[in-house]
This record gives structure tokens, C-alpha cells and sequence, in this order.
């Protein structure tokens, strides 16, 4: 990873479409600080479009896509993306999965929550669950003393095991059912909301990030920055080409 004050000005001035992680990226310490909600309000007067792409939930997400100077949002790894309509004042809500499904999946993800919290101890179903539409959380150090870098990736082995897929975040292990990621719904995003290829923008987009469920991210952006924390992590699919440094 070099560093980021490495990062040509001249690919600083070509940005146009700057997607971010949320937690311990655009937060810090679990606040969201007005220096950062400045920032994104400040991207977005400029003609810069912001989408956060997060593991949080549908009801937050609703929230940062209604309230925040953003052209929308990435929520639940992937499951689904808002976007509110301004003009029409309506919110457009598209899912990588049928409602059907998503009530399938529920039940097969309380079976794996309930193997989770017998065989993990510490571990906890995150505070921000009963918001949440289509994945499950597992938190192991947002509001519980932090897990045992073993018990992590315990909880990972027994989403893996019931077939789920798993991804840990820098609070949170999310599990669900599924083929998506934050790549595939930020692909689809951009082809419905932006009108434009993913692959188009490589040139004047960036994807900020921190863990390794910003990996297929990190992968795919030419323009792939790291905050300082990812440096916590020894091992991902992919990392950021750049990192922050403190």
C-alpha cells in the first residue's frame, strides 16, 4: 500500500463519484463528527456525488438516503440500495433479492444466530438488528467487550458452515444468504441511478474503506483508499492500493 500523500494531484482533481465505507471510515470512534458530515455536504455542493456503501441497516440506511447530501446508499453488504428522489419525493428501494426469498432467508439466519450465541461466548446479536431487512450481525466489540481474534473468525466459520456467506467488518461479523457483496449492488447502482457502467468510472471514482468486507471493492477501484485502521487487519482478499497515514 503506498501512501497517500503519493496520490497524484492531478487524479485528486479528476473525482467525481467518491463511495465510502461508513463505519471507522467516515466515523471515527463510533461518532459521526460535523468535520465529516461537512465534508460529504461540501463533495456534494461541489458537483462531487457521495455514496456510502455500509454493512448497516435498511432503517439507517433509509435515513442517510433521505438526509445526507448523498446520491444514495449501498446498505447490508450489498442486499440492496436506497435512493431518494427529491423531485418526486419518493425513495427507490431495489433489492439483490425477492421478498420471498429474504423471508426464507430470516429463517434460516435465526438458526444460525441461536448456534452462534451458544457456541460463542462474548458474542452478541448487534444492537442495530431489529433495523436490519436482509443479513445478520454479530457484534464483537461495538457494544460488547472485544472478542478473541479466534472468536471471530469462529463466528465467520459458522455462517460459512450453514452455507451463509460471512464478512467481517470492524464491529461486526454480517452473515446472509446470497450471491452479493458491495460490488455487485454498487455495479448495479451505478448502471440504475448514475446511468453509467461501474467500469466507466474507474478513472474519476475512489472507494474508501477499512476492513475486509471492503474487499471486492478494494479490488475492483483503480482508485482504492484505505484509512489508517486497515492497517489492523494482517489479512484480506484484497487490499487498498492506498492508505492513510496516523
Amino acid at each position: 500500500m503506498q501512501a497517500l500523500s503519493q496520490l497524484p494531484l492531478e487524479v485528486a482533481r479528476s473525482i467525481n463519484y467518491v463511495f465510502a465505507d461508513i463505519d471507522d471510515t467516515i466515523t471515527t470512534e463510533g461518532r459521526l463528527s460535523a468535520a465529516s458530515y461537512s465534508a460529504i455536504e461540501q463533495l456534494s455542493e461541489a458537483g462531487i456525488q457521495v455514496i456510502p456503501v455500509t454493512g448497516r441497516p435498511a432503517g439507517w440506511c433509509d435515513l442517510i438516503a433521505r438526509f445526507w447530501p448523498v446520491a444514495g446508499v449501498v446498505g447490508e453488504n450489498g442486499a440492496f440500495y436506497y435512493a431518494y428522489q427529491h423531485q418526486a419525493r419518493s425513495m427507490l428501494r431495489v433489492f439483490a433479492a425477492t421478498d420471498q426469498e429474504r423471508e426464507q432467508n430470516r429463517i434460516k439466519l435465526a438458526r444460525v444466530r441461536d448456534q452462534i450465541l451458544a457456541e460463542v461466548p462474548g458474542a452478541a446479536v448487534s444492537a442495530d438488528q431489529n433495523f436490519r431487512d436482509t443479513d445478520l450481525a454479530i457484534d464483537f466489540c461495538e457494544d460488547v467487550a472485544p472478542l478473541a481474534d479466534q472468536d471471530v473468525l469462529r463466528i465467520k466459520a459458522i455462517f460459512e458452515a450453514a452455507g451463509a456467506v460471512a464478512k467481517i467488518s470492524s464491529i461486526h461479523v454480517n452473515g446472509w444468504f446470497g450471491e452479493h457483496d458491495k460490488l455487485t449492488m454498487t455495479q448495479r447502482f451505478c448502471r440504475d441511478v448514475l446511468q453509467v457502467e461501474l467500469d466507466d468510472l474507474m478513472d474519476k471514482a475512489i472507494f474508501v474503506g477499512d476492513s475486509p468486507n471492503d474487499a471486492p471493492m478494494f479490488a475492483r477501484f483503480k482508485y482504492a483508499f484505505g484509512v489508517a485502521n486497515v492497517k489492523d487487519f494482517k489479512t484480506m482478499d484484497a487490499f487498498p492500493k492506498w492508505v492513510a497515514e496516523g
